[in-house]
Protein backbone atom coordinates (compact mmCIF):
# COMPACT_ATOMS: atom_id res chain seq x y z
CA UNK A 1 0.00 0.00 0.00
CA UNK A 2 2.63 2.30 0.88
CA UNK A 3 4.16 1.78 -2.93
CA UNK A 4 0.95 3.31 -3.95
CA UNK A 5 0.99 6.15 -1.79
CA UNK A 6 4.21 7.07 -3.22
CA UNK A 7 3.65 6.41 -6.88
CA UNK A 8 1.02 8.25 -7.05
CA UNK A 9 2.26 11.19 -5.01
CA UNK A 10 5.29 11.49 -7.60
CA UNK A 11 2.68 11.40 -10.26
CA UNK A 12 0.65 14.48 -9.07
CA UNK A 13 3.44 16.96 -8.50
CA UNK A 14 5.14 16.06 -12.09
CA UNK A 15 8.50 14.50 -13.11
CA UNK A 16 11.19 15.97 -12.66
CA UNK A 17 13.90 16.28 -15.67
CA UNK A 18 17.00 18.20 -16.01
CA UNK A 19 19.16 19.60 -18.85
CA UNK A 20 21.48 17.04 -18.91
CA UNK A 21 21.88 13.54 -17.33
CA UNK A 22 25.19 14.19 -15.65
CA UNK A 23 25.42 18.22 -14.80
CA UNK A 24 23.00 19.86 -12.53
CA UNK A 25 21.18 23.12 -13.41
CA UNK A 26 23.16 26.36 -13.04
CA UNK A 27 21.46 27.70 -10.07
CA UNK A 28 22.31 24.77 -8.15
CA UNK A 29 26.20 24.77 -9.18
CA UNK A 30 26.45 28.23 -7.60
CA UNK A 31 24.80 28.22 -4.50
CA UNK A 32 26.87 24.76 -3.75
CA UNK A 33 30.06 26.01 -5.00
CA UNK A 34 29.72 29.10 -2.59
CA UNK A 35 28.36 27.22 -0.08
CA UNK A 36 31.25 24.55 -0.31
CA UNK A 37 33.82 27.64 -0.60
CA UNK A 38 32.34 28.61 3.08
CA UNK A 39 32.48 25.57 4.30
CA UNK A 40 36.14 24.46 2.93
CA UNK A 41 37.52 27.96 3.88
CA UNK A 42 35.85 28.04 7.28
CA UNK A 43 37.33 24.50 8.25
CA UNK A 44 40.95 26.04 6.84
CA UNK A 45 40.69 28.69 8.73
CA UNK A 46 39.52 27.22 11.83
CA UNK A 47 40.03 24.05 11.97
CA UNK A 48 43.45 24.28 10.01
CA UNK A 49 45.02 25.10 13.01
CA UNK A 50 44.30 23.01 15.31
CA UNK A 51 44.87 20.34 13.02
CA UNK A 52 48.23 21.71 12.22
CA UNK A 53 49.17 22.12 16.26
CA UNK A 54 47.91 18.63 15.95
CA UNK A 55 50.27 17.44 14.17
CA UNK A 56 52.87 19.52 15.34
CA UNK A 57 52.43 18.25 18.85
CA UNK A 58 52.58 14.66 17.90
CA UNK A 59 55.79 15.29 15.48
CA UNK A 60 57.28 16.54 18.77
CA UNK A 61 55.88 13.75 20.95
CA UNK A 62 57.43 11.37 18.67
CA UNK A 63 60.60 13.33 18.32
CA UNK A 64 60.98 13.01 22.29
CA UNK A 65 60.31 9.37 22.36
CA UNK A 66 63.10 8.98 20.00
CA UNK A 67 65.43 11.13 21.39
CA UNK A 68 64.35 9.41 24.62
CA UNK A 69 65.04 6.11 22.93
CA UNK A 70 68.15 7.26 21.96
CA UNK A 71 69.22 8.13 25.29
CA UNK A 72 68.14 4.62 26.74
CA UNK A 73 69.95 2.84 24.72
CA UNK A 74 72.92 5.01 24.73
CA UNK A 75 72.56 4.25 28.89
CA UNK A 76 72.42 0.52 27.81
CA UNK A 77 75.55 0.21 25.90
CA UNK A 78 77.20 1.93 28.62
CA UNK A 79 75.62 -0.31 31.45
CA UNK A 80 76.37 -3.15 29.18
CA UNK A 81 79.94 -2.40 28.71
CA UNK A 82 80.30 -1.55 32.52
CA UNK A 83 79.32 -5.07 32.88
CA UNK A 84 81.36 -6.72 30.19
CA UNK A 85 84.24 -4.75 31.68
CA UNK A 86 83.37 -5.86 35.30
CA UNK A 87 83.04 -9.86 34.71
CA UNK A 88 86.72 -9.39 33.76
CA UNK A 89 87.51 -7.41 37.39
CA UNK A 90 84.94 -10.58 39.25
CA UNK A 91 87.33 -13.02 38.05
CA UNK A 92 90.16 -11.29 38.97
CA UNK A 93 88.21 -10.43 42.29
CA UNK A 94 86.98 -14.38 42.62
CA UNK A 95 90.93 -15.58 42.08
CA UNK A 96 92.31 -13.25 45.07
CA UNK A 97 89.46 -14.00 47.47
CA UNK A 98 90.03 -17.62 46.89
CA UNK A 99 93.78 -17.09 47.54
CA UNK A 100 93.31 -15.60 50.30
CA UNK A 101 91.04 -17.88 51.74
CA UNK A 102 93.44 -20.62 51.38
CA UNK A 103 96.35 -18.62 52.84
CA UNK A 104 93.92 -18.18 55.74
CA UNK A 105 92.70 -21.86 55.92
CA UNK A 106 96.85 -22.90 55.35
CA UNK A 107 97.04 -20.59 58.42
CA UNK A 108 94.34 -21.75 60.99
CA UNK A 109 95.60 -25.44 59.31
CA UNK A 110 99.22 -25.08 60.94
CA UNK A 111 98.12 -22.75 64.39
CA UNK A 112 95.12 -25.66 64.54
CA UNK A 113 97.90 -28.42 64.29
CA UNK A 114 100.30 -26.72 66.86
CA UNK A 115 97.72 -26.39 69.50
CA UNK A 116 96.82 -30.16 68.99
CA UNK A 117 100.69 -31.07 69.57
CA UNK A 118 100.86 -28.77 72.45
CA UNK A 119 97.49 -30.51 73.58
CA UNK A 120 99.07 -34.06 73.58
CA UNK A 121 102.22 -32.79 75.19
CA UNK A 122 100.55 -31.67 78.14
CA UNK A 123 98.20 -34.66 78.02
CA UNK A 124 101.06 -37.18 77.88
CA UNK A 125 102.83 -35.33 80.66
CA UNK A 126 99.83 -35.57 82.87
CA UNK A 127 99.13 -39.25 81.70
CA UNK A 128 102.94 -39.98 82.88
CA UNK A 129 102.73 -38.56 86.15
CA UNK A 130 99.20 -39.68 86.91
CA UNK A 131 101.10 -43.17 86.27
CA UNK A 132 103.56 -42.70 88.27
CA UNK A 133 101.38 -41.74 91.04
CA UNK A 134 99.71 -44.57 90.59
CA UNK A 135 102.53 -47.07 90.40
CA UNK A 136 104.04 -45.13 93.57
CA UNK A 137 100.81 -46.15 95.69
CA UNK A 138 100.18 -48.99 94.33
CA UNK A 139 103.82 -50.18 95.40
CA UNK A 140 103.22 -48.85 98.91
CA UNK A 141 100.09 -50.65 99.11
CA UNK A 142 101.23 -53.93 97.69
CA UNK A 143 104.44 -53.43 100.44
CA UNK A 144 101.82 -52.65 102.65
CA UNK A 145 100.16 -55.94 102.11
CA UNK A 146 102.92 -57.86 102.06
CA UNK A 147 103.94 -56.89 105.37
CA UNK A 148 100.28 -57.40 106.69
CA UNK A 149 100.55 -60.80 104.89
CA UNK A 150 103.42 -61.88 105.85
CA UNK A 151 103.09 -61.14 109.85
CA UNK A 152 99.87 -63.16 109.78
CA UNK A 153 101.97 -65.94 108.08
CA UNK A 154 104.82 -65.56 110.65
CA UNK A 155 101.93 -65.80 113.54
CA UNK A 156 101.09 -68.88 112.17
CA UNK A 157 103.61 -70.76 111.21
CA UNK A 158 105.58 -69.84 114.80
CA UNK A 159 102.47 -71.27 116.16
CA UNK A 160 101.76 -74.49 114.64
CA UNK A 161 106.32 -74.93 114.73
CA UNK A 162 106.49 -74.07 118.52
CA UNK A 163 105.67 -76.24 121.27
CA UNK A 164 104.85 -75.64 124.79
CA UNK A 165 108.31 -76.12 125.95
CA UNK A 166 110.24 -73.52 123.08
CA UNK A 167 107.26 -70.82 124.10
CA UNK A 168 108.25 -70.78 127.32
CA UNK A 169 111.82 -70.73 127.14
CA UNK A 170 111.54 -67.95 124.36
CA UNK A 171 109.11 -66.36 127.09
CA UNK A 172 111.51 -66.89 129.87
CA UNK A 173 114.68 -65.43 127.83
CA UNK A 174 112.75 -62.12 126.87
CA UNK A 175 111.86 -61.56 130.39
CA UNK A 176 115.45 -61.81 131.45
CA UNK A 177 116.56 -59.76 128.07
CA UNK A 178 114.27 -57.45 129.28
CA UNK A 179 114.96 -57.52 132.89
CA UNK A 180 118.86 -56.39 132.58
CA UNK A 181 118.30 -53.52 130.47
CA UNK A 182 116.60 -51.91 133.10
Amino acid sequence: MSISILTSVLASEGAYESHHWLLPENFEIIYGGLSSVLVIGSLVKFAGPMVKKALADRTARIQNEIDSARSAKATAQQEAEGIRSSLGDIASERARVLAEADSQAAALLSEGRARVAAEMADIEAKAMADIANASSRVNDELRAEISRLSAIAIDRVVAQSMNDKARQDLIEGFISKVGTTR
